[in-house]
């Protein structure tokens, strides 16, 4: 078999979706279409969130699969999509994607998303939950336990939701930032905490009370060797960028106790590989970083193959509410790594450059989150 041909071979298997979201059951017009295919708010008067590369790329890449000639115009996507029903375009894209596994965070889920089986369902695929600890917090506030109480309920919750669970997803970014104390806070602190917030809103986003979450996911992880997802970077309008540079995490990820996986990075795509290169804990994916870079995307790839070990790099989509983010997220990191592979070819070995492919694209996430024993 010719290099190129393995390269090919190896590419088109099955990947490993390490991260996602459900994605939406129910028809959709075109202005919940277009919320979805950016992380930000409604486009300018006149404009359009398809004007942007993956606007472009739903355009290009998902017309067909629907029965569609390439670039078809929105108006005649959209119309396509209701003609189909939510249910068979969201067959028709999940199995496109060519996807064995979804690893799928049930945090913001509700009933309009599909759930881990119906994902699996759909794509021909298997269907794993990542429990997301902010989210289990507000469950366990919402019963209105005694502030004594409450870091019991919330640990014996999280291991409870454990059970079930390939890992944990923290979204701390949201909430605060990275710029926290990174030791866990005292148990004095965390009873005052909570007698706070259990007295008002349910948010979480109290500094002493998210650390504390954190640490207590991250203590079960640790003990039943469960990866800790953590995103960083890029994401929509309730973050402040500069304050969730995955860099920022050192002095935590030095003492946490669990596997820890960086996820989408953009655009601190150095820092993530730098950590993932320097301690043994720390993977890191490159997300919906992919899809949104779509046709660039090979760069981004590039750039992270820079300095991480390649065991320690992860595929995911980490599609929300729309198949299509899940079939781009798929498209185009097969085609980027294997345009970027393809260049270092005589720099590595044609053996070397097929093992790469396979260890990203899947083999890393089975091993981390032991899916060949779910």
């Amino acid at each position: 078999m010719k290099a190129g041909d393995a390269l090919d071979e190896a590419l088109s298997m099955p990947l490993v979706d390490q991260h996602c979201h459900g994605v939406r059951r129910d028809d959709l017009d075109r202005a919940a279409f277009e919320s979805l295919i950016t992380e930000g708010g409604p486009s300018p008067a006149g404009t359009t969130h398809f004007d942007s590369p993956v606007g472009l790329a739903v355009r290009r890449w998902c017309a067909p699969v629907l029965g569609l000639e390439p670039y078809a115009e929105p108006e005649a996507y959209l119309d396509r999509r209701r003609e189909l029903g939510a249910e068979e375009v969201n067959r028709r894209l999940l199995r496109a994607a060519g996807i064995a596994d979804f690893c799928v965070d049930t945090g913001p889920a509700d009933e309009t998303m599909l759930t881990p089986a119906e994902m699996g369902s759909l794509g021909d695929a298997r269907g794993h939950e990542v429990v997301r600890i902010e989210e289990v917090a507000e469950d366990v506030a919402g019963r209105c336990p005694p502030a004594t109480a409450y870091a019991a309920e919330l640990a014996d919750e999280l291991a409870r939701r454990a059970d079930r669970a390939v890992g944990l997803k923290t979204a701390v970014a949201y909430r605060y930032g990275f710029d926290f104390d990174p030791r866990p806070p005292a148990p004095r602190e965390v009873t005052q905490a909570a007698s706070r917030w259990l007295a008002g809103p349910r948010r979480l986003t109290d500094p002493v009370l998210l650390r504390h979450a954190l640490w207590t996911g991250a203590d079960i992880a640790g003990d039943r060797e469960l990866p800790l997802q953590i995103h960083t970077g890029i994401g929509d309008t309730d973050l402040t960028l500069h304050r969730v540079n995955p860099a920022l995490l050192t002095d935590f990820i030095r003492i946490v106790p669990a596997p820890i996986v960086l996820l989408h990075c953009y655009p601190y795509i150095r820092e993530a590989a730098y950590l993932a290169a320097v301690f043994p804990h720390v993977h890191a994916d490159l997300g919906l970083t992919v899809t949104y870079t779509a046709a660039s995307s090979a760069r981004v790839i590039a750039e992270f193959l820079e300095m991480a070990p390649f065991h320690k790099i992860l595929f995911s989509t980490d599609c929300y509410g729309l198949a299509e983010l899940c079939h781009l997220g798929a498209h185009f990191f097969r085609r980027s790594l294997g345009a970027v592979l393809t260049e270092r070819a005589g720099e590595w070995s044609s053996a070397d450059i097929v093992r790469i492919a396979r260890l990203i694209g899947a083999d890393n996430a089975r091993r981390l989150y032991s899916l060949n024993q779910a």
